[in-house]
């Protein structure tokens, strides 16, 4: 089960006035958009959070909130999506885009709708492995935390990187260690081999 968050409000505004204007929905990436019979509507607000490598070898990798992002429903399904950035005036529309991560993320919801454990759905971004994956979590931890809980699942979108299985609902003990790992710089050369 879900309990999504409530994205603020002036996110979910701008959205709506972005849908709203020919220029924003009439962009060069958004033909689905641009080709939509009847209304389209902001749906499954979800908040997206960043994984920023640490600076030192050793520390966790830090976890940000960047912004919201809306599927952009016509009709039965999400044809694209709507993002949003925090700005120094506060929530505000970012751009929309269409690909393989919007039927993705609808695919993952559907599949975490069907779980016996009630989640917060977020998205995770890993920018550097070009990665992103739906994380479910718990509706027992500390909803405000930015860190990802010990009863957290995180389930990769497709496409995924080589290795990780997308769609696969993962402990996050098991992913964030195969995330790090991808993550850490490689030796340098003529450095000893770790023990």
């Amino acid at each position: 089960m879900l309990r999504p968050s409530s994205a603020p409000a002036p996110a979910l505004r701008s959205v709506l006035a972005a849908l709203g204007s020919p220029t924003a929905v009439r962009e060069p990436r958004t033909p689905a958009l641009r080709a939509a019979q009847g209304p389209l509507s902001p749906e499954h607000p979800l908040p997206v959070h960043v994984l920023d490598v640490a600076g030192a070898p050793g520390l966790a990798p830090r976890i940000r909130l960047t912004g919201w992002r809306f599927l952009i429903r016509s009709g039965d399904r999400a044809i694209a999506a709507a993002d949003t950035m925090l700005t120094p005036d506060g929530w505000t529309f970012s751009h929309f885009f269409e690909g393989p991560y919007v039927s993705s993320t609808e695919r993952a919801l559907l599949q975490a709708e069907a779980l016996p454990v009630t989640y917060e759905p977020r998205l995770l971004s890993v920018p550097e492995l070009y990665m992103l994956t739906l994380w479910l979590h718990s509706a027992e931890a500390d909803g405000a935390a930015d860190t990802p809980a010990a009863a957290d699942l995180m389930v990769p979108l497709a496409p995924a990187p080589p290795g990780i299985a997308a769609h696969r609902p993962y402990q996050v003990s098991d992913l964030l260690p195969v995330i790090s790992t991808r993550l850490a710089p490689p030796p340098l050369l003529g450095s000893p081999a770790p023990a």
